[in-house]
């Protein structure tokens, strides 16, 4: 049995994660093991730090000190299948090599998987967060405030890999229901405000500028909530200020019938997590959002 009951599903505090991970060591210090990455009660930690200027400086930080017990999760090599054209700058993985790297990772159904980065979740957290629920996991949650949070509250980080008892390859498959795709998007264009939010900031929302992708603008008719908006100081900010904040933009939609995007398909889960915080889950995520609608010159762009 998992020792954290109920189990954490959308974020977890650093006071928290420490001490689940004490207890976990405690009961395991007579086998003279790494608890933290063995023990079956220890959470499995994976740190997902990610630069986008610099896709290598994520493993080098993660080389040089991470969270007792940590693996590493690359958002090009692991989050992400870069091999798929026509899917924006992360395409999402295939789902039986996500299911064999969660088991080279030791996570299995009963699992209970903390996810990190260096602050806020953005970066690439919350995708790992959301790739996990994709694939039917539920006993995943966000290090509120990540690494630096973490460090704040004094606790330990190390240099050395974790010792891992693999699985096999995790007994699950990405939902793909959860996922809205560019027809989709277009099918919908017409509907009424609210089914739609972008995450980007607010000037590439509004095509002001656009330092990544091959044109500027938004889809039409896409409501624009930065993801930033969703925290404070580095971490979210409480469930009632989301919620009254996010309820409004979904208009007459369900949660359920609302899409939340960005530029390549990552911070939007930041924007989905937000939703699951304020108790409006069930957001879908349109998966090669803005790198993948503007490849094609064919689709409608609007600025504003």
């Amino acid at each position: 049995m998992n020792a954290i009951d109920p189990p954490w599903t959308t974020l977890v505090d650093a006071a928290s994660l420490a001490a689940a991970l004490a207890a976990a060591l405690a009961a395991a210090a007579p086998r003279l093991l790494d608890a933290r990455a063995t023990a079956s009660t220890a959470p499995r930690l994976v740190d997902a730090r990610f630069s986008l200027a610099d896709p290598q400086s994520g493993a080098a930080q993660y080389a040089a000190g991470h969270l007792p017990g940590a693996v590493y999760a690359d958002l090009n090599r692991d989050l992400s299948d870069l091999s798929r054209q026509g899917h924006g700058r992360h395409p999402l993985p295939d789902s039986d090599a996500f299911a064999a790297t969660l088991g080279r990772w030791g996570i299995g159904p009963d699992t209970q998987v903390v996810v990190y980065d260096a602050g806020d979740g953005s970066m690439a957290a919350a995708r790992l967060w959301w790739l996990l629920r994709l694939i039917g996991h539920r006993r995943v949650a966000v290090l509120d405030g990540g690494l630096a949070a973490w460090q704040a509250a004094a606790q330990p980080v190390v240099a050395d890999p974790p010792q891992v008892q693999a699985l096999p390859p995790y007994p699950g498959r990405f939902d793909l229901a959860q996922v809205a795709d560019a027809d989709e998007i277009a099918a919908r264009l017409g509907q009424a405000p609210g089914w739609l939010i972008d995450a980007r900031a607010g000037e590439r929302y509004r095509g002001e500028v656009e330092p990544l992708d091959r044109v500027a603008g938004h889809v039409p008719g896409a409501l624009n909530r930065p993801f930033a908006l969703n925290l404070r100081d580095g971490r979210f900010r409480p469930a009632a200020e989301l919620r009254a904040e996010l309820q409004p933009l979904l208009g007459a939609h369900a949660p359920g019938d609302a899409v939340v995007m960005c530029g390549s398909g990552v911070t939007a889960c930041h924007l989905a997590l937000a939703f699951e915080v304020a108790g409006l889950g069930g957001v879908r995520v349109f998966a090669d959002s803005w790198s993948g609608w503007s490849s094609d010159p064919s689709r409608p762009v609007e600025r504003s």
